[in-house]
């Protein structure tokens, strides 16, 4: 089963608690930071009166995963989307393709990482709750399966409709999301992305990318024939006498020459 997080922006008090126990697990520098980096994988950002939890989402189908080429990024069993600096280049696509912004990259370093939350993958294999939901005091962030975490934020939703908006984000946002969010008002407002597709965004991806082995086919082709006509003009153009009559008959054309034929006659004919 999935592993996630429940964040309730409506019970959590700012302590940063949560932010400490991340850097302590995971060896992380001092300070905590206002904003997540390379070196703070999460912290508590006050948006319109409310306390907010930063970190990374883990998708379900990360996009990060989808166009890293040479599989630094990778989405274990357990749902955490982890990342591998030994295999890392330095391409930085993750950090553009991501749709929430979070992996950031050591930029102080001569040979940096990228740095973003790996969902306490170690712990969560050892039966052990992620180190920020262990020690939240008020319960804001609540750690289970996906699905129990989905099922309790219905249910607060639903037997609450004063407390709580009607929408859990990350339910359905870039095609599901490990960590969950409740809030007291509009998502929007908290400086969380509501224009998200509902499908994966890689799905999307590969949509476009697999058209791409028709149009290259069909522009060679086009391209081809082209050349063909060109260079059969100036065939003939040789063989021409000052008269104006062919010297000889030209070379016939092979397969390649009379399929390029074709296709110009079919573009032509378009």
């Amino acid at each position: 089963m999935s592993a996630g997080l429940l964040i309730d922006t409506t019970r959590c008090i700012g302590c940063g608690a949560c932010s400490a126990a991340c850097k302590e697990q995971n060896h992380l520098p001092l300070p905590i930071e206002a904003k997540t980096t390379a070196y703070t994988w999460t912290t508590v950002q006050q948006t319109a009166g409310v306390n907010v939890r930063r970190l990374c989402m883990h998708c379900l189908e990360p996009t990060c995963v989808s166009v890293c080429p040479v599989g630094a990024l990778s989405r274990k069993p357990d749902g955490a989307v982890v990342y591998d600096g030994t295999k890392c280049i330095g391409c930085r696509y993750c950090i553009m393709a991501c749709p929430f912004g979070v992996p950031k990259y050591q930029w102080d370093r001569a040979i940096p990482v990228v740095g973003k939350c790996i969902l306490c993958t170690d712990r969560v294999q050892a039966g052990l709750p992620t180190a920020c939901a262990s020690v939240c005091p008020t319960g804001a962030t609540l750690f289970g399966t996906r699905d129990d975490l989905v099922r309790e934020a219905q249910f607060r939703v639903a037997n609450r409709p004063d407390r709580y908006v009607n929408h859990v984000y990350g339910l359905t946002e870039a095609g599901g999301t490990s960590v969950l969010y409740l809030a007291g008002g509009g998502f929007e407002s908290l400086g969380m992305k509501t224009d998200m597709p509902r499908q994966p965004l890689p799905l999307l991806t590969w949509q476009v990318l697999s058209k791409i082995p028709d149009f290259v086919l069909l522009a060679g082709g086009f391209l081809y024939g082209i050349h063909w006509i060109t260079q059969r003009r100036e065939e003939v153009a040789s063989l021409v006498t000052e008269e104006g009559v062919l010297e000889k008959e030209p070379p016939s054309p092979g397969f390649f020459r009379l399929l390029g034929r074709w296709l110009s006659e079919k573009w032509r004919k378009r």
